[in-house]
């Protein structure tokens, strides 16, 4: 693939031309936000946090799935994008409980967020959903990024057990006719699991060490097992 040229923040830099406008901000160096994409995900330019102000285009662009051209000249801290990204992050945590999404926080803290900017904002709310061994959903902390239907489809399991249900504000993520995981095509794999950003999806033994329960009642419930009486009672 034949090398091109293209200015980053007044910078020239060469890269291929197969190469995301990310992929060329990694390589020099540039920390572009990122939610919703994932290494090991395809980039859908979901969330938006990755936009950037490219030259004699109207709107800011995902850097995500925007490739690389020929003498493009892109500003990745323009006033414009840091004022989206910001914007982008007060609307998720008005609606969201962000509270563990580190990254995320972390992001927040960088923009400067104004955690009350949209005090009339409708909470996106939903009881945890606790109905298989392995793990919990929480869709109050669900942004909706779209990583774990990934997973469960073509780019790791080809499962589809997950998808999105619902439109517009509705929309979340369900099991198909809303049925309980142990009676889908989930095989427990875990995958969607870990590539959550916020907690929304959480392992069943964290969840419950964080209920209070110790590790060896736990154990006991998993296994079926009667607890050991101490012997020093």
């Amino acid at each position: 693939m034949a090398e091109i040229k293209l200015t980053f923040n007044g910078k020239e830099v060469t890269c291929e031309g197969d190469k995301t406008l990310l992929d060329v901000a990694r390589e020099h160096g540039d920390n572009v936000p990122t939610i919703c994409y994932h290494d090991a995900t395809t980039a859908n330019a979901l969330c938006r946090i990755c936009v950037v102000e490219v030259e004699g285009m109207r709107v800011l662009q995902p850097a995500c799935v925007v490739k690389a051209g020929a003498n493009m000249k892109v500003q990745t801290k323009s006033e414009k994008v840091l004022r989206s990204r910001k914007t982008i992050l007060e609307m998720l945590n008005s609606t969201l409980d962000l509270s563990e999404a580190d990254e995320i926080q972390h992001m927040m803290q960088d923009y400067s967020v104004d955690e009350n900017r949209f005090p009339d904002a409708e909470r996106r709310e939903s009881d945890v959903k606790d109905d298989n061994p392995m793990y919990v959903r929480d869709y109050s902390k669900c942004l909706l990024c779209w990583r774990c239907v990934q997973v469960c489809a073509e780019d790791a399991q080809y499962t589809y057990a997950i998808n999105f249900e619902g439109r517009g504000y509705e929309t979340q993520i369900g099991t198909f006719f809303d049925k309980i995981i142990p009676e889908t095509s989930c095989v427990l794999c875990g995958q969607c699991v870990a590539v959550c950003p916020t907690n929304a999806l959480k392992p069943k033994r964290q969840y419950l060490l964080e209920q209070g329960m110790s590790a060896n009642e736990i154990s006991v419930m998993n296994t079926g097992r009667k607890q050991r009486k101490n012997r020093n009672a």
